[in-house]
């Protein structure tokens, strides 16, 4: 498999860069690695601070729907590799810190609702265009970074909030110029960097502890329903027309 990221270390934060042109959307093979490096970074004691980013137009477009829309039984294994990634940034013992630009959808929702802080250029735009790809999912993750009605908004109707919008709700530590995002976020990172690594793996384990539900569980939950979703007739149809370009007819 082609790889769809690069990694370095330096100085206690590692930087994960997604670099799957040309919109960092992801196969079930893609998703998996995508996990097993954050997993793998985790555990490495050379770090002590997590920081993605991606290369590109756009932070991610989440799964490959033209994968989906030839091989329709593969939405297990892609549910498999989202579900993987996502636990793997909200339960990793490092702070994972997300530098987000460009479009942020589906997946790249889950990844940056999953993450400890986040960092956003003035360009970056946020959605959940599910409903439009015949899937469900990214409720719970969205849901950890927004409102409930917002997400409602977002999730019934496709639209999305930009940066902006994003830092106002509350979600986006800070928002910059996307030639000052990496390293806005390198600051942050390096600022956790110095502080104890025992200290800071009690603190993130305590935070985890104390929020409302298992945000794990939640998208199971949702999981669940992207399943039926794929045995509804509309579901198909809605893939197809977006591969085709052409609007959906239900």
């Amino acid at each position: 498999m082609t790889a769809v990221f690069k990694t370095s270390i330096a100085d206690g934060i590692a930087e994960m860069i997604l670099d799957k042109p040309p919109v960092n959307a992801f196969d079930s093979a893609g998703w998996m690695a995508v996990a097993a490096e954050i997993d793998a970074l985790g555990a490495n004691d050379a770090v002590r601070v997590i920081l993605i980013a991606a290369e590109g137009k756009g932070f991610c477009a989440g799964v490959d729907i033209k994968e989906l829309a030839a091989h329709p039984e593969r939405i297990v294994a892609v549910n498999k590799g989202n579900y993987e990634t996502f636990r793997a940034i909200h339960r990793n013992p490092k702070p994972v810190i997300i530098a987000l630009h460009g479009f942020v959808l589906g997946g790249g929702i889950g990844m940056a609702g999953a993450a400890d802080i986040l960092v956003a250029s003035d360009c970056a735009r946020f959605g959940v265009p599910e409903i439009d790809r015949g899937a469900m999912g990214g409720g719970a993750h969205l849901q950890r970074m927004f409102p409930v009605q917002k997400v409602r908004y977002m999730y019934f109707t496709g639209e999305f909030i930009d940066a902006a919008e994003a830092y106002r709700l509350g979600a986006v530590e800070k928002v910059v110029p996307k030639e000052q995002l990496r390293d806005t976020a390198r600051e942050i990172a390096a600022k956790i960097a110095g502080k104890s690594p025992a200290m800071v793996k009690l603190a993130k384990e305590a935070l985890t502890g104390i929020e409302d539900g298992n945000l794990e569980d939640k998208y199971r939950w949702e999981q669940g329903f992207t399943l039926e979703a794929y045995t509804v007739g509309d579901s198909q149809e809605s893939r197809d027309a977006f591969v085709e370009k052409r609007d959906a007819k239900f």
